[in-house]
């Protein structure tokens, strides 16, 4: 099991724009992208932020990722645009996404932009928490790899193309981040660094068998989909969209590449302030939500919370103490 040592956000931010400036960053460029991988791991998602920090760089020296890149439009219908990403940094890409599909909301109500030629966007929640706090309600989504089976299949066709679901809740937001697989790769990832087992059976090892072994998994490329069958059905419809509305590569055309880079994505914003019943829509949010907190849990250990509800303690403990970051990921960061 690898040691882990705790390092201050501010450390871990002035050590990513550093490599980032030498990686072909502009000064700007450098500091947002560095601000996005720090805060991503400040709030515990370690597998999108310090964790996958060496494989962006890596990325960006291959030229999968072009330092310089900024998205384009390409066409225009209303309150829904097409954008070409250029294979710029995948989450500048995704932030300005979602700050353009917010003005087309302020306008039409709803705003949908579609980025094709994109790369990855590390947390998709983040965009989800970017849009939520400012009021508006923000779905997304991104195809990926091909990394996940259909339903009854051995070799994997999908993708697990996580999808963000995110609504205003008082000054901070109820956040749904998730992808198809039961656990993503970076999760299971870490279960395997750390030498531990998934919580749940994540998905097949080589012989079929459903299996808690994070290695076994991560060799057999047989995760299981979230719902089983549904899983795998909603990973299709995701790609199929990402696909068509935005122009862009498809899961089985970025599988054949040499790295996953190209991927097409989603971002809709809705801006609530034009219903009808906005003024009540506040109190409504907040009846739903304890109403669910007055839930009976199974035991005493168990948390009832709503998706996100835990970020704000993670992030204040790891302002407080350090992030926590397996020595072998940081000694990696550093060479860079």
């Amino acid at each position: 099991m690898e040691k882990v040592i705790l390092i201050p956000s501010e450390g871990m931010l002035s050590e990513f724009i550093s490599i980032l400036r030498k990686t072909g960053y502009s000064d700007d460029k450098a500091q947002k992208i560095a601000e996005i991988f720090t805060a991503n791991s400040l709030e515990g998602i370690y597998t999108h932020g310090v964790n996958r920090f060496p494989r962006f760089i890596r990325n960006t020296r291959d030229r999968y990722i072009n330092p310089d890149s900024e998205p384009t439009l390409t066409h225009a219908s209303g309150s829904l645009e097409q954008w070409n990403g250029n294979l710029g940094p995948g989450p500048l890409n995704a932030v300005f996404s979602v700050n353009r599909a917010i003005e087309l909301s302020d306008k039409y109500g709803i705003g949908l932009v579609a980025l094709a030629n994109t790369n990855h966007w590390m947390r998709g929640g983040l965009y989800g928490w970017q849009a939520a706090k400012r009021g508006y309600v923000f779905i997304g989504w991104t195809n990926t790899i091909a990394n996940m089976p259909a339903w009854g299949a051995k070799d994997p066709h999908l993708g697990n193309n996580p999808f963000v679901l995110a609504v205003p809740y008082g000054k901070e937001a109820v956040v749904l981040d998730f992808a198809m697989s039961l656990y993503s790769y970076g999760k299971m990832e870490s279960y395997a660094n750390e030498g531990k087992k998934l919580p749940y059976p994540g998905g097949f090892d080589k012989d079929g068998t459903l299996t808690d072994d994070p290695e076994k998994i991560l060799e057999s490329w047989r995760t299981l989909p979230i719902g089983y069958w549904k899983g795998a059905s909603l990973s299709l419809l995701l790609d199929i969209l990402a696909t068509i509305l935005s122009g862009g590569s498809s899961v089985n055309e970025i599988t054949a590449r040499k790295a996953e880079y190209a991927c097409s994505q989603v971002f809709i914003a809705i801006n609530v302030n034009k219903l009808q019943n906005s003024p009540a829509i506040e109190k409504e949010v907040r009846s739903i939500i304890d109403d669910m907190h007055a839930s009976i849990p199974v035991n005493d250990e168990t948390s009832i919370r709503y998706p996100g509800e835990n970020i704000l303690k993670i992030r204040e403990e790891s302002l407080k103490k350090g992030i926590p970051v397996a020595g072998n990921i940081w000694d990696e960061i550093q060479a860079l």
